[in-house]
């Protein structure tokens, strides 16, 4: 997006989002920017997930493409749910001018802040709770199982939102490095893939959050 010059879809999304006294235009514009955006980085976390549902075959019922098509677009729904939501967020971020430049980047003190509470939230409960079900696949369709398209449809949207517990500080980074920045969105996919697919272990989250509150404090001392 840094690269791109002038005219087009992306450009006028773009325009869109330089304009926060335009609460229409500019919600519509962030509200498409974060649901590609959260496609784009969730596709590569659902795909084991949805690799292993295809070669259940449970109580005589066997996942054909339609019900791992709905179980993908049951999980990718959560999170454009959650992408709306953002897109609010990033409005009233921009409003209050908090998010600056062509990037929206927050400025060191909101920065600082994000970081910190995103490490922090790697030590809890919840977190924990959300990620056990994120690395086991086998686990989570033992326990929520549900045959059929439409079952496939919910159980991709229950695992979304176990994701979304699991994830959902980690993606508010973005506005630290901007939330139109491609190399935040890319160091995001790759942690959040790495979390599930590492050994398990409490280095796993607990290391990244002392690195990310480290660097908030030092943003906020600076």
């Amino acid at each position: 997006m840094q690269l791109m010059h002038g005219d087009g879809f992306v450009m006028d999304l773009m325009w869109l989002m330089m304009k926060p006294s335009e609460l229409g235009p500019y919600f519509l514009a962030a509200a498409v920017m974060w649901v590609a955006m959260m496609i784009a980085m969730m596709i590569p976390a659902v795909l084991p997930m949805t690799l292993v549902y295809r070669q259940i075959e449970r109580d005589g019922f066997r996942a054909g493409t339609l019900e791992t098509l709905s179980f993908a677009s049951g999980y990718l729904l959560a999170w454009c749910a959650f992408a709306v939501v953002v897109a609010g967020l990033q409005w009233w971020l921009h409003a209050n001018g908090l998010l600056h430049g062509m990037m929206l980047a927050a400025g060191a003190t909101l920065a600082g802040g994000i970081l910190i509470a995103a490490g922090l939230y790697q030590f809890t409960p919840l977190k924990e709770a959300c990620l056990a079900r994120c690395r086991s696949p086998l686990g989570f369709f033992l326990e929520h199982w549900q045959p059929g398209a439409g079952g496939a449809l919910r159980m991709g949207a229950r695992h979304g939102w176990f994701c979304i517990g699991c994830c959902w500080m980690l993606m508010l980074l973005m506005f630290t490095g901007g939330a139109m920045s491609v190399a935040t969105m890319a160091l995001l996919t790759a942690f959040i893939v790495g979390e599930r697919l590492l050994p398990a272990g409490p280095w796993v989250t607990r290391m990244p959050g002392l690195v990310l509150c480290g660097v908030g404090v030092f943003l906020l001392s600076s």
